[in-house]
């Protein structure tokens, strides 16, 4: 049987501090019970790390597939230094999930390397509503907080 463990675990002393600087968070409404968890993990995250809650900017979109246009937005208008874009993608029965999950995915590292700024994929991509909830605060810990620490690191370039 394999271990379950805290994919979200960290050593604290190893994120830099980051001042002075902006960070937009997107978070998608679809399946609001896992980003919204996703969300508060990754901005008590920011702040654990030194951000204040003016330093962040929060916006949400109706889905995953609309994350990567609202970070360039987000980038373009309020010249923010990073994005974190939050999102759940739960498969279903037809290939509706493969064409989103692959699209948002590649939107993201495009707008992240058009902009040349980080720009985070902060998106659960699961099989069922149970592996995404292990992965928002469960057993697996919290994508918000890996997101944010990822996001931390990239900053410190």
């Amino acid at each position: 049987m394999e271990k379950k463990q805290n994919l979200s675990a960290y050593d604290v002393s190893a994120i830099p501090r980051i001042t002075n600087k902006k960070i937009a968070v997107i978070t998608s409404e679809w399946n609001y019970e896992i980003t919204s968890a996703m969300k508060v993990g990754c901005i008590d995250t920011l702040i654990k790390h030194g951000f204040s809650s003016e330093d962040i900017i929060e916006q949400s979109v109706g889905g995953s597939f609309e994350l990567p246009l609202m970070a360039k937005i987000m980038i373009k208008q309020y010249n923010v230094d990073a994005v974190i874009c939050i999102g759940c993608i739960i498969q279903g029965e037809t290939k509706h999930f493969d064409f989103i999950a692959q699209a948002t995915a590649n939107g993201i590292m495009q707008v992240g390397l058009d902009c040349e700024k980080p720009v985070i994929f902060g998106v659960i991509t699961a099989n069922n509503k149970q592996q995404a909830l292990d992965r928002a605060g469960g057993i697996y810990g919290n994508k918000g907080v890996e997101a944010a620490i990822t996001c931390l690191k990239l900053l410190a370039f």
